[in-house]
């Protein structure tokens, strides 16, 4: 039974078990701390050699799963495997080598850049996930391109 359960494995380039990300929602000083279940409890493969898409309702954790599995956002319990790897105890630069890998394909492509983000911000994050930039030579690159 092991010996089948690792070759599945061996089968998948992503294996997620029991992913879960909650958000804090900020309340008064003396309120308990209320939190936004976005991700509550997932488990999927995605076999090597497949194109996998995630599908939803607006709101349904589509794009904090595809953020969390990258580790743009840390999860709060859960192991997401790349190829057999853990990468929930990857170090910095384990991870930008492992983010080079792969990327996350927005729903809408026209509507791609946050509406509440400057654009300096959304270059500028590219640059220190896949660089290690400070943050004055982002400005410089990023006053450059622009």
């Amino acid at each position: 039974m092991q010996t089948a359960e690792v070759k599945v494995k061996e089968k998948n380039l992503i294996s997620i078990e029991h992913l879960k990300k909650y958000f804090a929602i900020k309340q008064g000083l003396f309120s308990s701390a209320k939190y936004v279940k976005a991700v509550d409890d997932i488990s999927f493969n995605i076999p090597k050699n497949s194109v996998f898409g995630i599908v939803g309702e607006s709101g349904s954790g589509k794009t904090t799963i595809g953020r969390t599995i990258l580790r743009l956002i840390e999860p709060i319990s859960g192991v997401i495997r790349y190829l057999s790897t853990d990468i929930t105890s990857l170090n910095k630069r384990e991870l930008r080598i492992f983010r080079r890998k792969m990327q996350i394909v927005s729903q809408d492509p026209y509507n791609s850049l946050h509406p509440r983000k400057l654009v300096k911000t959304i270059i500028g994050e590219g640059l220190q996930i896949h660089f290690n930039l400070s943050s004055e030579e982002i400005y410089k690159k990023v006053r450059d391109i622009l």
